[in-house]
């Protein structure tokens, strides 16, 4: 039996890959407008981002701890054997509170076979791992093997962001009102990245293009073999930079595939619309 692969929506992968892939959804909640969703599967990002475009501050919160007992307890009476690929635990309490549900579970059905990963992934970063792991599973790929790659790219997955506005940064405390003020006024556009599972401003650039000049010359600085890897773009609704920057990559790194997916509602509501985000290794399996 293959092992089964469980993954959250902070992974930004759309939801006919769950289905398609055999993979288990743990939508992540998200709150707009004094409404609660399901991110993924009740709310589609353009909703989160034109609601933030109309003033409002979207708010999540963790997968439900009574969606984990649920899922755990039906796979553990299966006799199951699972993985589940986990958004870092930096970001989200969601990681913690499947160890607690994990625990619990266990205590009923002591035999059960489930590893959770705490990634220090997000987003696509997150969803390249996911991929892999399921396209392993599909192959009958030994358990130990799967973990041993999901382990690995989860330390050596780079992520780069920059985003549209600061102003929305500022909002969820990662930049001064002040620098998001100066910052607005000399079209200054921040480039982040993930260290350790959380999100670090690492650069201030002037202008779109030349941040995506930067973007590219990070890459080839961080990046190995990105001929031999699938490179993912994620976006918040702004698609057109999303295709510009591919071209980019395509021209200049000629990497095996191109993976563009929408940042979903649970990561966007904390980027804010207009991110653009890439994702590639730093060293490969």
């Amino acid at each position: 039996m293959p092992i089964k692969i469980l993954a959250d929506s902070a992974c930004d992968l759309p939801l006919s890959f769950y289905s398609e892939s055999n993979v288990t959804l743990i939508p992540l909640k998200v709150h707009v407008n004094g409404q609660e969703y399901e991110d993924v599967k009740t709310i589609d990002p353009k909703t989160v981002y034109d609601a933030i475009r109309n003033g409002s501050v979207p708010k999540t919160s963790q997968a439900s701890p009574l969606l984990f007992e649920q899922i755990f307890t039906n796979m553990a009476e299966n006799n199951e054997v699972g993985i589940y690929i986990a958004f870092s635990s930096q970001l989200s309490g969601t990681y913690s509170t499947a160890v607690m549900i994990l625990d619990q579970v266990k205590e009923k059905y002591p035999n059960f076979d489930l590893t959770i990963i705490d990634t220090k992934c997000a987003s696509l970063g997150q969803g390249l791992i996911v991929t892999e792991a399921a396209r392993l599973s599909s192959k009958n790929v030994p358990k130990e093997e799967i973990l041993k790659d999901i382990i690995f790219r989860s330390q050596h997955m780079e992520h780069l962001f920059t985003v549209e506005d600061l102003d929305y940064l500022a909002k969820g405390g990662r930049v001064s009102k002040a620098s998001a003020f100066l910052g607005g006024l000399l079209n200054i556009k921040p480039v982040l990245n993930v260290e350790d599972g959380k999100l670090v401003p690492i650069e201030k650039i002037r202008g779109k293009k030349k941040v995506l000049r930067r973007l590219i010359e990070l890459m080839k600085e961080r990046g190995s073999d990105i001929q031999e890897q699938v490179v993912g773009i994620s976006h918040a609704d702004n698609e057109e930079t999303a295709l510009e920057i591919r071209a980019m990559i395509e021209e200049e790194l000629h990497p095996k595939a191109v993976y563009i997916s929408s940042i979903g509602s649970a990561i966007g509501s904390h980027t804010g619309a207009g991110t653009i985000s890439i994702f590639f290794l730093n060293q490969l399996p």
